[in-house]
């Protein structure tokens, strides 16, 4: 519990934990009981298991964990690790769930070109939120405050060639803005406080 408590919006399995528990403790568990332990905390609703999906199609193995009340993850790790970022992309994590969407964390693969070759990289999208036939791209972004940090965070949105909603939450209570290339940036407050938020963009 620890473990998915400091890892939380970090990719992981239950055989990436099984390593990380023979290298640093030297212990023996396997991934099936690690496995096990994880399905006896989702039934708890301690976590929440989030799936990472390929937009062009088909689930990939690592997965993120969520916890369900934030204030009992932070209890747990006694108020250390409480970094506003992670934090805040499993708010809105909880509010999206909570919205009726099922959620999962988007991966895509994009050529680019760097020192003259050509090079495959995988760009992640927080979180592909979808309700019924409805769905909307979103980074979670504590903040955009330079130019580079803007398309840093719009480059995954920007790599989706569909006619989805593409948004990046950030903390600044900012007005909600369209960009040229139909991105929304919101505050996450506005998001948080009214519950049509992405139906009016």
């Amino acid at each position: 519990m620890n473990v998915l408590a400091f890892g939380i919006g970090t990719l992981t399995n239950p055989s990436k934990l099984e390593s990380t528990f023979k290298s640093v403790l030297h212990s023996k568990i396997s991934s099936n009981t690690i496995s096990s332990y994880i399905g006896y905390l989702e039934d708890a609703f301690v976590i929440e298991e989030a799936q990472r999906y390929d937009v062009k199609g088909g689930y990939i193995g690592s997965l993120k964990y969520y916890f369900e009340d934030v204030g009992l993850r932070n209890a747990r790790l006694g108020f250390r690790q409480v970094e506003e970022s992670r934090i805040m992309e499993n708010v809105v994590y909880n509010e999206l769930r909570a919205r009726g969407y099922s959620v999962d964390v988007g991966v895509f693969e994009k050529r680019v070109r760097e020192e003259g070759r050509d090079v495959r990289k995988q760009l992640e999208v927080d979180f592909v939120a979808n309700r019924g036939s409805d769905r909307v791209y979103i980074q979670s972004a504590l903040e955009m405050g330079t130019p580079e940090k803007a398309a840093q965070e719009k480059a995954s949105l920007l790599g989706i060639n569909d006619s989805f909603k593409k948004v990046v939450l950030v903390r600044d209570v900012v007005k909600p803005l369209r960009d040229e290339r139909g991105v929304v940036t919101i505050s996450v407050f506005d998001f948080l406080l009214d519950e049509n938020s992405l139906a009016g963009i």
